[in-house]
């Protein structure tokens, strides 16, 4: 049993052939002779349980020469032939420190020195063991199992997937058409880009064809730029940094104040777009513009430095005149009379003509800022909408002639519910919302005291401001995000919202323009248009 034993052919014989083997029967021989010449009793007992012997009379067992290799020779005889043909040295090393131990049994310290080396040759044996069971070292019988076990492995996982591959083609080709043209036979990725392009209407009439492809135009790839179109809030930015503007629409033209000039735009043949490069600038004003319309080939512009402008459009000819001790909200003109409402809790009343511009025609007392301003189509009255601080309605309407009070609207205003805008729609019907989240129809001929219809803001947003296309449609402009909801006169639900706004850029929406083909929002920082031809 020299250090140079090796054991036999790994393919052919067990952990007992080869010279490692003779040597440890050799041994465990030695061993079974050394316990049959020790006395009976307690000394007996004791060599058995150095030796790893059984029972308690001191006999030992039925497997005494296999217990008393100890556990390194028993993982030895467990170990695979590959481990054998790798480590011979190691189970013969192992069989040399069991027998050192047995030996050692008479004293207490050579019988745990034989124990703790027999146990390092066992973790030896495992790491060998371990070691060997990498699959790229297998060898012998064990190293042919194992390659067998991991190729039954591959073979019945390539198997599944084939038989997947093959119930997946017959999936697709159970569903797509079996006869057609050739586009429909392309890869479903290639599908999806061509079928990319298409418009939603496109898109509705190709799923009508078959139900193959009414499941593949369902796919929310091709409908999320479509949605995206639709859901963009609906509208294009045109422009930016407005301050609080105010807008008025004529012809193919577009004016907006920014700051304190009123600037002119003209249409693109869209509409949906201006052109960079504004017709007309309009200045005079030394502070913001607060508010201005369009009458009689005139701007007439009210300013937070509390001065009324007259400009002409098609020409420079530009008059201010001092007109309220604090800024003019509002203002509005028809028929050559101007009227303008300040802060300073009074409304007056002015002439066009340019003989007498800046002569103040009535001085009217509101008792209350007056927020907003309108003058009947039929030009003997006007309304004016007021902050609701007092005990008495924010809605009045006075005569134009003679400045005296005529009624007031309404008699359930909660205090400070104000009245941002107003506007006439017939000499009879007006329309005003506010602070109060309500927008409320009034029809003079049936009641002043209650109105005819209203509809509430559903996020209690105050409302800025409202339009309307004169028939069922009804446009407003709330005080967060941006909000413009459309609704129908003939219910009370909104039928449509649009944010335009995130938080970073929460803006009221100031001025609303209608027409038949669009709607313009302006808001602090930009102004947008909603196209109703191209949603």
């Amino acid at each position: 049993m020299g250090s140079q034993g090796r054991s036999g052919p790994p393919g052919n014989g067990g952990p007992g052939e080869g010279e490692g083997g003779e040597a440890r029967k050799l041994q465990e021989g030695r061993v079974a002779r050394g316990k049959r010449r020790k006395g009976k009793g307690k000394g007996k007992a004791r060599a058995g349980q150095g030796g790893r012997g059984s029972g308690a009379e001191g006999k030992p067992g039925p497997q005494t020469a296999k217990e008393a290799a100890g556990p390194g020779a028993d993982a030895g005889a467990r170990a695979c032939p590959r481990e054998e043909a790798e480590g011979g040295r190691s189970v013969e090393e192992g069989a040399r420190g069991i027998v050192k131990g047995v030996e050692g049994s008479a004293g207490a310290g050579k019988e745990a020195q034989g124990r703790e080396y027999g146990k390092k040759e066992e973790w030896r044996v495992r790491a060998r063991r371990r070691e060997g069971a990498r699959p790229g070292r297998a060898q012998g019988r064990g190293g042919q199992a194992w390659a067998d076990i991991a190729g039954t492995g591959v073979a019945m996982a390539a198997a599944a997937g084939e038989e997947e591959e093959e119930e997946e083609a017959a999936r697709e080709s159970a569903a797509r058409p079996a006869a057609g043209p050739a586009l429909w036979r392309l890869p479903e990725e290639l599908l999806l880009l061509i079928c990319s392009y298409l418009d939603m209407r496109a898109l509705g009439r190709l799923a009508q064809v078959c139900r193959w492809l009414r499941r593949f135009t369902s796919c929310d790839l091709l409908w999320r730029r479509i949605a995206r179109a639709s859901l963009n809030s609906g509208f294009t930015r045109l422009g930016t940094d407005l301050q609080m503007p105010w807008m008025q629409l004529e012809d193919d033209s577009l004016y907006i104040s920014q700051a304190n000039f009123i600037l002119a735009y003209q249409f693109r043949p869209d509409g949906a777009s201006l052109n960079r490069r504004p017709l007309g600038v309009f200045a005079g004003h030394d502070e913001d513009v607060c508010h201005f319309v369009l009458a009689n080939s005139h701007i007439v512009s009210a300013g937070g430095d509390g001065k009324i402008g007259i400009h002409k459009i098609h020409s420079t000819f530009t008059v201010k005149y001092s007109a309220h001790e604090q800024e003019v909200n509002c203002v509005d003109c028809k028929g050559g009379i101007i009227v303008s409402g300040s802060r300073d809790r009074t409304a007056k009343v002015w002439p066009l003509a340019s003989g007498r511009l800046g002569q103040c025609l009535h001085t009217i007392q509101t008792e209350d800022r007056v927020w907003s301003i309108a003058i009947s189509p039929l030009l003997s009255s006007f309304v004016t909408g007021t902050a609701c601080c007092g005990h008495f309605s924010p809605l009045r309407i006075w005569d134009l002639n003679s400045g005296q009070l005529m009624t007031h609207l309404g008699s359930d205003f909660p205090p400070g519910a104000g009245v941002l805008d107003v506007m006439y729609e017939s000499p009879f019907t007006l329309l005003s919302c506010g602070y109060d989240t309500y927008v409320r129809y009034w029809d003079l001929r049936t009641s002043v005291r209650k109105c005819v219809m209203e509809w509430e803001e559903p996020h209690d947003s105050t409302l800025y401001c409202l339009q309307t296309d004169g028939n069922h449609l009804l446009a407003t402009g709330s005080s967060y995000y941006g909000v413009v909801r459309l609704w129908d006169r003939r219910q009370r639900a909104c039928l449509h919202a649009f944010p335009l706004t995130s938080t970073p850029l929460s803006s009221p929406v100031y001025c609303l323009r209608l027409t038949t083909k669009h709607l313009y929002a302006a808001l602090s920082y930009n102004l947008h248009v909603l196209d109703f031809q191209n949603p």
